[in-house]
This record gives C-alpha cells, structure tokens and sequence, in this order.
C-alpha cells in the first residue's frame, strides 16, 4: 500500500518497488513501496514484527526479495555500494577495549580494506572533519565503549557518515536512549540531511520523537506500507486500510496516539501495535 501518489519520481535515491518477502510459508513484506530522496528525511515506523528489520536487509542486500526490486540511484544495488551508509541496531562496546572513538571512525575509511591502514595526514583530518560533522570532537580521543549511549550513537553515525554516502540507514538508533539523548540525535541527523543534501531513513517503533523533523512516513503494519507526507498517512482512513480494520488517530498533548475504535470506547487497546507511536 503506497500513498506516495503520481509525486514518486525517478530522482529518489532510493525506490523500494512492490517488495514482499516470505520466509517459511510465512509472508513477513507484502508489496512494499515507497522512495527516499536527497536532503528528506524518513521514517520508518512500525511494531515489534511489523517487517522493519527485514525490509532494511532487503535494502541493504542481505535479505532477497521474494517479489519486487530496489533500485539505488536508479540501478539495481551492488554487495559493495558506497552510497549507502548504515547504523545497525545498538552495539556493545567493552569499556576496556582499547579502541578510541576516532578509531571506530576511521573503520568507515578502512574496515573494507586488506591491511594494516597507513597513517595520513589526509585520513585524519577526514576523521576530525566526521567528529565535527556530529558534534563529538570533544570525546574523539576516549574509548569508546566508556561513552554514554547518546556519545556512542553520535561516534557510529560518523562511522557511517565518513564514507560519504548519499543515503543513512538507521536501524532503532533512538532504542536505549534517554528523551533528551535520542532528541539530540534526532536533530542532528536532521541537519546532517539538509547540510549534506543526503537522505535519511530511520527505523523507529514511535513516529513522535520524529515529527519534528520528518518529511515522509513510511508506516508498516503486518508487513504493508503506506507512505507519503506525514499528514496524508497518518490519518483514520489510510490506517484503517493498513491495518485491516478500524482505528483512530488523535492528538493529545501534542503526541499522536494511533487506537483502535474510538478513543471514548476503546481508550489504548492491549495490542502493542496500537498505542502512541
């Protein structure tokens, strides 16, 4: 299900056409659809088995569809696309490993190569130029497993960043955050897309820690997808064909709840699916 409408246009970096995956007799993806284009950002927003992490491993080439294509600046992706940038999902580090966040960094320069990297005047100044991009200049030389879930978050999306792809991909970055270290970063992968015009697609159980920033919605649920402007998805009628039945969206103190039935009968249903997202 798609509400992007006729405005879907070849100039996206990424377009996800008509994707559906099934694993064992079971259908996880059905006819996704849907595009990111430079300087936007985009959320993708869903439950616990709504379908996210697999579609992301569609994205990035490690889950094959079972129907549809993505295409990657028009073409179909390669295993070794540098145009993509990726955060996985949360990460343990070791306080006492002895790799410094600049190192970690670094990695986004190095880690497909054979070999010891060579020290360079050019490469560091590439990795200072990543620490300032997301404002962590002043941890660069700490390790990186003693910093705090916002720090490391911050150092990861530099690693990503430092091989200048035109798409992130962000898989639950805001999971394990406080409100205020999971805004932070929120904004700052917001300026990022608009400072270097690149797109932005991140992974998110709730859309409202987003809508301050967010520029088109990529709604799952049960494997389906509508997408769009935030204000042309999230309402009663697209959400109630998505889900298969009726549901509610209202506002209350500025958060949008997505219930089933009215909020007067029902109030937030047991479904997890179904609660302020």
């Amino acid at each position: 299900m798609d509400s992007t409408g006729p405005d879907a246009t070849s100039s996206e970096l990424l377009e996800v056409e008509g994707v559906s995956v099934s694993l064992s007799g079971r259908r996880i993806l059905d006819d996704v659809t849907f595009g990111v284009r430079a300087g936007e950002f985009t959320g993708l927003i869903g439950s616990n088995g709504a379908g996210k992490t697999t579609l992301l491993r569609v994205i990035l080439g490690l889950q094959r569809p079972t129907a549809g294509r993505v295409l990657v600046l028009g073409a179909p992706r390669s295993h070794r696309n540098r145009s993509m940038g990726y955060v996985p999902q949360k990460i343990m580090l070791d306080p006492d490993m002895p790799l410094r966040a600049r190192d970690l960094v670094a990695l986004g320069i190095d880690g497909n190569r054979f070999g010891i990297p060579t020290p360079s005047r050019q490469r560091r100044e590439a990795v200072d130029e990543m620490l300032h991009a997301v404002d962590a200049e002043g941890f660069g030389d700490a390790r990186v497993g003693t910093l705090s879930g916002g720090e490391q978050q911050r150092v990861l999306i530099a690693h990503a960043l430092i091989g200048r792809p035109q798409l992130l991909l962000l898989d639950e970055p805001l999971a394990n955050l406080d409100l205020k270290s999971g805004q932070e970063v929120v904004t700052l992968l917001d300026r990022i897309a608009e400072e270097q015009h690149i797109g932005v697609l991140l992974s998110a159980h709730e859309m409202n820690p987003l809508l301050p920033v967010m520029d088109r919605i990529v709604y799952l649920a049960g494997g389906r997808a509508a997408s769009g402007p935030t204000d042309q998805v999230v309402r009663d009628e697209v959400l109630s064909a998505l889900y298969g039945y009726e549901v509610h969206v209202h506002t209350l103190h500025g958060r949008i709840l997505v219930v089933a039935g009215p909020m007067e009968e029902s109030g937030l249903p047991p479904d997890p699916s179904l609660k302020a997202v």
